[in-house]
């Protein structure tokens, strides 16, 4: 019988700093947007601003989720050089983050 490897659904939260501006923030999705495509395992990748009306997201303005064709895809993204560079070129402007995976 063949086992099937899960999906893994990477989210993450962000509530940024005060006088980070939304020009800002596009480029760092756009930043984050171009590993997607140079890392293998990555098999999708949304962002995007909050838009619920339920005010629940405890000051978390933006998000995104990155679809992994298995852990050991999300594993090796975790470590890889170019997650480094961009989590160093955004991290200043954050304060505060979530991160959450899943298994689908």
């Amino acid at each position: 019988m063949k086992t099937l490897m899960a999906k893994v659904k990477h989210i993450a939260l962000l509530k940024f700093k005060d006088g980070t501006s939304e020009e800002q923030i596009e480029k760092f999705f756009d930043e984050i947007m171009d590993i997607t495509e140079s890392i293998p395992g990555i098999e999708d990748y949304v962002s995007g601003k909050n838009s619920s009306p339920e005010n629940l997201n405890q000051g978390y303005t933006h998000g995104f989720i990155m679809t992994f064709h298995d852990a050991a895809a999300r594993d090796a993204y975790l470590p890889h050089a170019e997650h480094e560079r961009v989590k160093a070129l955004i991290l200043p402007h954050v304060e505060s983050v979530v991160v959450f995976d899943f298994e689908i």
